[in-house]
Parts: C-alpha cells; sequence; structure tokens
C-alpha cells in the first residue's frame, strides 16, 4: 500500500508522492525555549518522530530530511531570563534560559523515544536569512515599512499574480480570519489583517540591523522565523532558494505541527514564502495533530491540571507515581493524531500495563519459547485483529501507511507471535521496550526494601522446600502488600515485580 497523508491544505487523504524520493523533506514546527515542555508539546514530538520513523522506513534513512526549529527569539523568553537572572545583562540571562531549556527539552523528548532531526536550526542563526526575505517581500510589493516596523500585506497578497490565496489553508475568508483571531490593534497598520515581520527592539532586548534601511535595531516576528529556517535547511542545499527562479524547488514535501497553528502560523508561514519566492505552494502537504485535554478538561494551570514531561517522568504529580517514557508514548499513540485526545490516569495506567505483557512476552520467547502468559491475559492481547499470522507484518505497515492509524497498528502488534517482528514493529513506532524494562527495575529498587523483599523470598523458598504451604502464603501476601508479585518459574527460582 501506498503512503497516505490526510492534507491540510485539500481536506482529503492523499497517496503521498515526494518531489525527490532521494531526498524527502519534512519540516516541524518546534518548541519556544522558555521553560519545560508540557505534555500536549509532547504530541507533535511523538507523532512527527513516527511519521519520520515511517518515511526512513519507506525510502531509506539516509533518503529523509527532517527539520524541527527551535525558537529562540520570544517575549516569554525575555520575561523568563528577566526574572530568573535579574542581576545579569538581559542578553547574557537570555542565553542561560535557552540553553538549559533547549537541553531540558532534549533530555524529555529523548526520554519519549524520539530520534533527533536532521537538523535542529535556532531561529537567532538565521537573522541574515529573515532580513533578505523581508526585503524581497518588500520589493514584490506584498510587505511596507511603517515606525521602524516591516508589516505584511495579505490583501497585497491576494492581489499578486500567481500567489495562493491567503487564508487558503484555514479555509477562511479575511472577514472570518479577522473575526477569530487576535489582531494587535496598531495605528501603523494599513489593514488590520496585516502581520509583523519585523519590529524595533526595545531598550535592552536582543536586536540587530534591521533590514531595509531602517535606523532602529530590531528583531523578527515569529512568522518569519519558519520561512527562513525551512528556505536554509530543505530549499537552498537543494538548490532553491532567494536566488533561485524556479518555483518547484522552493516547494519541500511535508510541513508539520498541531492543529493550533494552522491559524495565523502556517497561514503566515505560506503567505511569506510563496510571495517572496514565487512559488504556489510552500510545501505539498500540512499535517496537523489533534488538541489534547487532561481528564475531559483543557489543560491550564488555572484548573492545576497543567503537567509537563519532566512532572510525568519524575514526579508523583500525575496518579501519585512516576511514568516511563515508552508508557507516555504508548498512552499517546493509542489515539489517531488527527484526533483530539485525553489524557487521564487509565489511558497512563492501560499503557503500563500493555507493556509489560509484551515485555513479558518476549522475553519468555526469546529465553524458552514459551508465552509467558497466564491464562488470564491471553485473550486479551490483540483483541479486535481478525487477521492470521502470516500478513500480520504487512497488515501492521499498512496501518502506518494509512495516514498513521497507530491504533490500528498498535493492536496488531498486540496480536503477533514472533519476538523478531514485536521488536520490529516497536521500533517503527519508536517504543523500547527494554528501556521500559529497565525503567521498571530502577523503580523496583526505588519504591521497595530491595532486601527485604529478598529476604522474604528466601523465607518462602525454605517454606515449600519444606513443604509449609500455609507460610509460603502468609509471605506471598506479605509480599503482595507490599505491590510485589512473586513468579515461581520451571527452574525452581523464584523471581518477582512491582504490581501497581
Amino acid at each position: 500500500m501506498t503512503l497516505r497523508l490526510h492534507n491540510t491544505l485539500t481536506r482529503r487523504k492523499e497517496d503521498f508522492a515526494p518531489i525527490d524520493p532521494k531526498a524527502v523533506r519534512l519540516y516541524v514546527c518546534g518548541p519556544t525555549v522558555y521553560d519545560y515542555a508540557h505534555i500536549g508539546n509532547a504530541r507533535p514530538v511523538i507523532v512527527f518522530d513516527v511519521l519520520f520513523r515511517l518515511l526512513r522506513h519507506v525510502y531509506g534513512a539516509d533518503r529523509v530530511i527532517y527539520v524541527r526549529n527551535i525558537t529562540d527569539v520570544d517575549d516569554k523568553i525575555n520575561a523568563r531570563a528577566e526574572r530568573d537572572h535579574p542581576t545579569l545583562p538581559l542578553n547574557e540571562a537570555i542565553a542561560k534560559v535557552t540553553e538549559a531549556t533547549e537541553r531540558q527539552f532534549h533530555e524529555d523528548v529523548a526520554a519519549l523515544g524520539a530520534l533527533p532531526p536532521t537538523a535542529e536550526p535556532r531561529a537567532t542563526r538565521y537573522i541574515e536569512k529573515m532580513r533578505a526575505i523581508i526585503e524581497r517581500l518588500i520589493a514584490r510589493g506584498v510587505a511596507y515599512v511603517a515606525e521602524d516596523h516591516v508589516l505584511f500585506s495579505p490583501a497585497a497578497m491576494d492581489a499578486l499574480p500567481g500567489a495562493p490565496r491567503y487564508g487558503a489553508l484555514a479555509r477562511r475568508s479575511l472577514d472570518e480570519m479577522l473575526a477569530g483571531a487576535r489582531v494587535e490593534v496598531a495605528p501603523y497598520k494599513r489593514d488590520p489583517m496585516d502581520f509583523v515581520l519585523w519590529k524595533p527592539s526595545k531598550r535592552g532586548e536582543p536586536s540587530w540591523p534591521s533590514p531595509t534601511g531602517i535606523a532602529a535595531p530590531g528583531r523578527p516576528g515569529w512568522h518569519i522565523e519558519c520561512s527562513a529556517m525551512s528556505m536554509a535547511t530543505l530549499l537552498e542545499p537543494l538548490g532553491g532558494g532567494l536566488e533561485c527562479d524556479d518555483p518547484t524547488r522552493n516547494t519541500f514535501d511535508i510541513h508539520g505541527g498541531g492543529v493550533d497553528l494552522v491559524f495565523p502560523h502556517h497561514e503566515n508561514e505560506i503567505a511569506q514564502s510563496c510571495c517572496a519566492f514565487g512559488s504556489s505552494r510552500m510545501a505539498n502537504v500540512w499535517v496537523h495533530n489533534g488538541f489534547l485535554q487532561v481528564e475531559g478538561e483543557k489543560m491550564a494551570k488555572s484548573l492545576g491540571n497543567f503537567i509537563t514531561i519532566r512532572d510525568l517522568l519524575n514526579s508523583n504529580a500525575f496518579g501519585g507515581r512516576r511514568w516511563s517514557g515508552p508508557a507516555l508514548r504508548w498512552a499517546m499513540l493509542r489515539a489517531h493524531y488527527r484526533q483530539p485526545i485525553n489524557w487521564t490516569l487509565r489511558a497512563l495506567e492501560d499503557a503500563d500495563l500493555a507493556l509489560h505483557k509484551l515485555g513479558t512476552r518476549i522475553g519468555a520467547i526469546e529465553s524458552d519459547g514459551t508465552w509467558g502468559y497466564s491464562d488470564d491475559d491471553s485473550d486479551e492481547t490483540g483483541a479486535g485483529y481478525g487477521g492470521g499470522q502470516a500478513n500480520i507484518e504487512e497488515d501492521f505497515a499498512e496501518a502506518l501507511r494509512d495516514d498513521l492509524n497507530t491504533p490500528l497498528a498498535m493492536t496488531i502488534l498486540q496480536a503477533m507471535h514472533e519476538p523478531r517482528q514485536l521488536r520490529a514493529g516497536l521500533d517503527l513506532l519508536g517504543i523500547d521496550i527494554d528501556a521500559h524494562a529497565r525503567w521498571l527495575e530502577e523503580e523496583k529498587i526505588r519504591s521497595v526494601n530491595v532486601d527485604r523483599v529478598s529476604a522474604l523470598i528466601a523465607e518462602r523458598q525454605k517454606a515449600r522446600a519444606r513443604r509449609d504451604w500455609k507460610e509460603s502464603d502468609r509471605i506471598r501476601e506479605e509480599l503482595a502488600a507490599m505491590h510485589v508479585a512473586v513468579q515461581d518459574n520451571k527452574d525452581g527460582t523464584t523471581t518477582w515485580e512491582l504490581r501497581r
């Protein structure tokens, strides 16, 4: 089956045909590095990591270019720097904040099993590219200077021959977008829908020489950053960019992000890039993941349900316990990426149990060829999959090629019998079953008195040796009260694990 993706631009599922199969190009909007990433931020990281893995699987690992940017110039960063480092010069304080937050982000998403992208450009390293695009937009009559600002005019874009219509991605008219947007009211704007490409910096803020002869130093608007970074990493290396007159070289394959970015961010990216390059499309396919709620409510600090990835990994803030990265990833992929997801304690518990069962199955088969399941577990695995083992690998891959249908793929995965198939499927989903097993062992050591457990198991083995079943059962119950489950193995040994 051909890879099919739902294209936000056309509102339909389409066969994916890369511009160049030897250089498949994917751009995803990354984090603004001012604080810990929350669980909503984790969803696009995981979704597009699965897409990255699938593209590598289909076209070859060395034929896919995945770019995820870092926004390191923003008012929120400035505010955090002033708050956390009030005695330092602002630029020095900003550097501390962005470097620390970027490091935290990388640690957290690595725990979620995300591969590093091919390139991860930081906005502040591409200011010159941003200025060049802005000057091209002014020269083409779709941007103008007003009070040391440079603004883009959607109305002028709609009058530019060959340019796409502003609002085509969001499928809204200018009036509808104006009514639904938080539009900054400013006297220097020619039209309320005009948006900022460049603005003057306040005293002490990060600043660079402004484009087009503006005397006051300034800094870029948010939207222009992604136009510049995608140009520098996905177009110029393949012969595109501002010096290229061929519009087909100034389009890449896939642009992704959360559905909240469709308007205004992605709409404005399209406007800037297409008008600068004279192309009709910035990207051929636009892929957006759905919203995330927590226990049925919008996540918000005011509601007390704001959860960071770091909270889930390292604290008892959600459900009174810590969670492994693979379990978080499994829970995220249980819903189709385009659908809203309800982040619940039950979903995490189910994910934890599912990974435990898969790990037990793989370990048992690899060690002695048995399933490693009790009778009451065996009928739960792979429920809902009606195919047979002969075609199960292809059915799994086909589910993913059908617009990343991870819920179906995970159902098929749980019905697999062969460890090789299971490991290959888990790898394509980015779920490290061995990392989850190591995490369980670490939790075992952290959560219980291991010496006490070992002593009780030794006592129980002695009781069993002398056929004192009453004492053996009493010790088993004592261990169960400690959330410890024991397993008597065929070779006469006894192993144990934590049970929540």
